[in-house]
């Protein structure tokens, strides 16, 4: 069943600079799909790789239209975290970092952050810094888990918390960016269904809760620090209504103008109460779904800052036996900082050890650093997340496979291919896929079983 677009919301939106009512009504009726995907720089260098026939998007250069959409469960480089499927609009977050002037060692929160698109995206791009990305819904945080580990960054921290939970962390990042929970109409494209739960009643809710969201988490930001506010709604109560909210509440957030080339089809838009710069992108002028997001400076501080004191953990503490162990298994870098989270051992660089250390028990933790692997007497055996990561490239014992081949590990099946005694690195164009173990009469897969492929052929049209 297809649903017509709500009424009242056309009607909301009358007003709204760019809105133009006959040709946004007819991209909503037109069957053109828009598919775009990120390419992951730390592990290939662009899109000829994975196959697909691409045009590069303008505001994101690790950004790509395809020319149609494939079934990208049959491609075994999205499982290896080569590339990431997201809408283009959001990817202008990138251009956005570009014109903040916020070096790549920043400390960023992503509040809102799964399944992971702009969480991935930052990770990119904030390379030398730390990212916590932060979900509040458990299930849903598990998918932020899987996706940042296929990303392979050693500076990325996954939490499981509620905005109010990060009380303890005052003037804490340097940038924070909320995609807000919104209602949720510039999907209608994307899922005609969500058409029939959308609500006017529903927008109120929406800018309600995003208000409560902002006074949680804006203590947070430092002094000179920046906040990206985005919702995929195009209600103004969710969009310049809240950009006019941040700008009373906190005297301190200025708004910033972004410049934008005008062949690119984004409208820039300016709040009613508080002269808000904010960048709205209608489907029937962008190549991209619909998006709103506005960036705002912090200028002064917020009178309360971070507790910094390290409390340490000698649980947590590597030993140098162990530390053997695992250089015997492969090479990281000099300086590399370890910590033991229950059996496994975690790898940090060490410009993030300290950070990690400070918000240890001020929230819930699901996944920090990479995760190398378990240490059973003299024998290191390495975890999944190791291979994802993008300090294995050197390891030297690897087998390289067809993508026919790729998929049956991924699917978990038996790999009948000659392997090396010991742990092989299965490798598909050069990019990671997991591990076989050796053994004298067949091979082991230790693909996870929980990530395999359960499809065994192409869907019939």
């Amino acid at each position: 069943m297809r649903y017509s677009l709500p009424y009242n919301l056309i009607d909301s939106l009358e007003n709204v600079k760019g809105f133009d009512k006959t040709s946004f009504e007819a991209i909503h009726e037109s069957e053109e799909r828009i598919t775009s995907i990120r390419i992951n720089p730390a592990k290939i260098d662009d899109a000829s790789v994975l196959g697909y026939q691409t045009n590069e998007i303008p505001w994101c250069k690790q950004g790509y239209y395809l020319n149609e959409r494939p079934f990208f469960t049959f491609n075994p480089l999205i499982h290896a975290g080569a590339f990431y499927v997201q809408e283009a609009s959001s990817m202008f977050l990138w251009h956005i970092l570009e014109n903040i002037g916020i070096n790549s060692s920043a400390k960023v929160l992503d509040l809102c952050a799964a399944p992971g698109g702009k969480s991935t995206l930052l990770s990119s791009y904030y390379k030398n810094g730390v990212l916590v990305c932060n979900e509040v819904i458990q299930s849903r945080a598990a998918i932020l888990v899987e996706n940042i580990v296929k990303w392979g960054n050693d500076n990325t921290i996954v939490t499981n918390n509620d905005p109010r939970q990060f009380a303890d962390c005052k003037e804490l990042f340097d940038v924070i960016v909320l995609d807000a929970p919104c209602s949720g109409s510039g999907m209608f494209r994307k899922d005609n269904g969500a058409i029939a739960e959308w609500s006017a009643e529903s927008v109120v809710h929406c800018s309600l809760r995003q208000q409560r969201i902002l006074l949680d988490i804006l203590p947070c930001l430092k002094k000179n620090g920046i906040v990206i506010y985005s919702t995929c709604s195009y209600s103004r109560e969710e969009d310049e209504d809240n950009a006019d909210y941040i700008v009373y509440n906190f005297p301190s957030l200025h708004t910033i103008q972004i410049p934008i080339k005008e062949e690119w089809g984004i409208v820039e838009t300016v709040s009613e109460k508080h002269n808000a710069y904010g960048y709205r992108f209608f489907p029937d002028k962008v190549k991209g779904e619909g998006f709103y997001v506005a960036v705002f400076k912090n200028t002064d501080d917020f009178g309360s800052s971070f507790d910094y004191t390290i409390k340490a953990d000698k649980k947590a503490e590597v030993t140098k036996s162990e530390l053997e162990v695992i250089n015997n298994f492969i090479s990281l870098p000099i300086d590399y900082q370890y910590i033991k989270n229950r059996e496994y051992i975690l790898g940090l660089p060490p410009e993030n050890i300290n950070f990690i250390k400070l918000i240890l028990g001020k929230l819930y933790i699901k996944r920090v650093g990479i995760e190398l692997g378990i240490i059973k007497g003299k024998d290191f055996i390495p975890s999944h997340h190791l291979a994802m990561s993008n300090l294995i490239k050197d390891y030297t014992t690897f087998i390289s496979v067809d993508e026919e081949m790729a998929l049956n590990f991924q699917r978990k099946n038996e790999i009948t291919i000659s392997a090396s005694k010991g742990w092989n690195l299965v490798k598909h164009k050069n990019i990671s896929l997991g591990w076989i173990k050796g053994l004298p009469n067949r091979n082991n897969n230790y693909y996870p079983s929980e990530w395999r492929i359960l499809k065994s052929a192409l869907p019939i049209n």
